[in-house]
């Protein structure tokens, strides 16, 4: 793993002038907290970083107090990120999953909302880790991806 990662530096390092942050408009300024929603660095196509998304609504970050509502807010939110860079769900290559006090039926739901986006399975590598809470109080769950898009 640590030879991966230095080798995913190294290229990063090798293309530094070809990286590129972005904050969609219509979600929340995540700078006040020391990140941006993606990232991406080129790399025989562009690799895009997606920042955990949380299940806060709009620049206001509304928590609903449902998981299911949450889910659909953080898949919805990577889709926001993915519009900016013209990708889909399919771009995806790996998601991050935290969810607060994870059960079998809080994963049932995962499973129900992740296939409402992912119509054209396969569906990306992921890591699902349950966690006691997340950054705010209120979260459910939080969603990080990685993205690709490919040269043309």
């Amino acid at each position: 793993m640590k030879h991966v990662l230095l080798t995913l530096f190294s290229l990063f390092a090798f293309n530094a002038k070809a990286q590129n942050f972005k904050n969609p408009e219509s979600l929340f300024d995540p700078t006040p907290y020391g990140f941006s929603h993606a990232s991406s660095v080129a790399v025989s196509g562009e690799l895009v970083f997606i920042s955990g998304q949380s299940g806060g609504l709009g620049k206001e970050h509304l928590l609903n107090e449902s998981f299911r509502e949450q889910t659909q807010v953080a898949l919805k939110n990577i889709v926001t990120v993915l519009d900016n860079y013209n990708l889909k769900p399919e771009n995806v290559m790996k998601i991050t999953i935290l969810i607060v006090d994870h059960s079998q039926e809080k994963l049932k739901i995962w499973n129900e909302e992740i296939n409402k986006v992912w119509k054209n399975k396969p569906f990306p590598a992921s890591t699902l880790i349950p966690v006691p809470r997340l950054a705010i109080d209120g979260m459910l769950i939080e969603v990080d991806a990685i993205a690709f898009k490919a040269k043309k």
